[in-house]
């Protein structure tokens, strides 16, 4: 996933090196999830179970992006990482819609 400009800053200035460590260290391929420890989805290719073209992005184990420690980081497929982000999405999701940004920000 892009990184959002509000957090571009938290982001090492090396940020690009690191992706390009975390996918040499993939061959380009998903390294797999907690759910789904042997996926091994090629960037670029189908996915061979959702068929869906493959984005690899690299992931935040503990969602914190000044962490960018190898060991705390993969490349994962679109399926992988979002389900790994799941419950946190879900928790976002429900506090910005608890603190009403989200409907202030449409007017």
């Amino acid at each position: 996933m892009p990184v959002k400009p509000e957090n571009r800053g938290r982001y090492p200035k090396d940020w690009k090196a690191i992706v390009a460590a975390v996918r040499e260290r993939s061959g380009n391929r998903c390294e797999g999830s907690p759910m789904w420890p042997n996926c091994r989805a090629k960037n670029g290719q189908p996915h061979p179970e959702t068929g869906s073209v493959v984005v690899l992005t690299t992931a935040h184990l503990d969602h914190v992006p000044e962490h960018c420690d190898l060991s705390n980081l993969r490349h994962w497929c679109q399926r992988c990482h979002l389900v790994y982000d799941a419950k946190r999405h879900a928790q976002t999701a429900y506090a910005t819609r608890r603190d009403g940004s989200a409907i202030a920000e449409l007017f």
